[in-house]
């Protein structure tokens, strides 16, 4: 109901309100208020109009009611989480000084890290809730980069995870994984595609893009895909019944398809990873090796190190500036650094963790645990497994391991989170 007398006021008020994105929840929250006080001066035998001059009047000044919700509902930048990106960027160059790859590296690493800054400033200040209702979009555009990656993807170490375009090569895998992390994301706002019957198409549109990523093969982007899902299923408005199904069926599913294949598989390269981990020596001269190879280096670091240059010794551990720059930085900076990356990685983690919380819009809220589960998995297990804890897979460690595609997939992740927070005390709680 519109009211000359309220629109003059919310005039008033809007214009000591700077951000446009908080107008029109700020006019509603406050017609609201409007409409109440009008009724009840009303509901005393007062006139429309005059009631609605009272309403008026009791909200008070509008323009230092505007000054105080400027400052309550100004777009907020997550400055934490911007210093630690730059921290953890720095470090990103370390293992490539005195390493192999050698100056070039040195360059192309510093071209990645100024485009993994751009892109993290454009969504920062994109607005991530244009990207809800393109969840089709999205996932259809993953299923199809998956199959054309099965048909002419470039294969390196047995893994189709690249396409070449013009001399240049793209982890297309990697940015498969960004377009199923909107796309579920998206569908987890809309509860009525898990209701009835609906449920079995959801159980099927999840184990697709898995299937498919066995099929490359890549296993780590299997598990990284599988975390995301659950863990943004698990923070969704979805019934507690539905979440319970969907769950324990994935789980079930996911355990009768992977033992299976490791059973059928024994004698193969993926089987003998797993089995190496749990006995390097009997796979000395296999991919057991590996362990053994880097629990020598960690147990000659030190608390300093044997610094990162001059050291031959170091030469010999393959991708030590991609899967093993953990092990490279504690061997070469001592235990001491190591300490504190991990402590310094968890701090990350744990900034972006907490931003959900603080996150009214649902929608922005699975974005951001499916956006730290992206990361957190991958940093875990690299740290991990460059410890000799855990598999050797090919897990990058994210912003630190070279690789220009998934240095830019990490800062569109950390740049939507970003975005998320930016828009936290702006965008209305979403209506459940």
């Amino acid at each position: 109901m519109s009211s000359p007398i309220f629109d003059d006021f919310l005039t008033k008020v809007m214009s000591k309100v700077k951000s446009k994105d908080a107008h029109s929840m700020i006019e509603k929250e406050l017609h609201h208020h409007l409409l109440e006080l009008s009724q009840s001066f009303q509901n005393r035998e007062d006139s429309r109009e005059k009631a609605e001059e009272k309403a008026v009047q009791e909200m008070g000044n509008p323009y230092s009611i505007g000054e105080k919700l400027n400052k309550l509902h100004k777009p907020r930048i997550d400055w934490m989480l911007i210093i630690l990106f730059t921290i953890i960027g720095a470090i990103s160059f370390l293992p490539l000084i005195g390493n192999a790859p050698g100056s070039l590296f040195l360059e192309k690493q510093a071209i990645w890290f100024t485009l993994g800054t751009i892109v993290l400033i454009s969504f920062l200040f994109f607005d991530y809730r244009k990207l809800k209702n393109w969840w089709f979009l999205f996932y259809s555009s993953g299923v199809l980069v998956l199959l054309y990656l099965l048909v002419f993807g470039l294969s390196a170490g047995g893994v189709k995870r690249w396409i070449s375009f013009g001399g240049f090569t793209v982890d297309v895998a990697t940015i498969s994984l960004l377009l199923f992390f909107l796309a579920w994301s998206g569908i987890f706002t809309k509860s009525d595609l898990f209701n009835g019957w609906r449920q079995g198409m959801m159980f099927g549109l999840f184990w697709i893009p898995f299937i498919l990523y066995m099929m490359l093969p890549s296993f780590p982007y299997s598990i990284f895909y599988f975390f995301c899902v659950l863990m943004m299923l698990t923070f969704s408005h979805i019934s507690k019944k539905s979440k319970v199904i969907i769950i324990t069926a994935n789980l079930t599913t996911c355990l009768l398809f992977i033992l299976p294949i490791l059973k059928s598989s024994r004698g193969s390269l993926l089987s003998e990873r797993f089995f190496s981990f749990l006995s390097p020596e009997k796979y000395y001269e296999g991919p057991g090796y590996m362990y053994i190879l880097i629990k020598g280096f960690l147990a000659d670091a030190g608390w300093l190190g044997n610094g990162l240059n001059g050291n031959s010794a170091i030469q010999s551990l393959p991708d030590a500036h991609t899967d093993f720059a953990f092990p490279y930085l504690v061997h070469s900076l001592g235990w001491a650094f190591g300490i504190f990356l991990c402590m310094l990685l968890i701090v990350f983690i744990w900034k972006i963790s907490r931003n959900a919380s603080k996150t009214k819009d649902s929608y922005g809220r699975i974005l951001v645990v499916g956006g730290a589960t992206l990361i957190a998995v991958p940093a875990i297990w690299n740290i991990l497994m460059g410890l000799g804890f855990a598999p050797i897979i090919g897990v990058s460690l994210p912003f630190i391991s070279y690789g220009g595609t998934t240095l830019l997939f990490y800062s569109a992740v950390l740049g939507i989170i970003l975005s998320v927070y930016r828009r936290k005390d702006i965008v209305e709680p979403s209506e459940i």
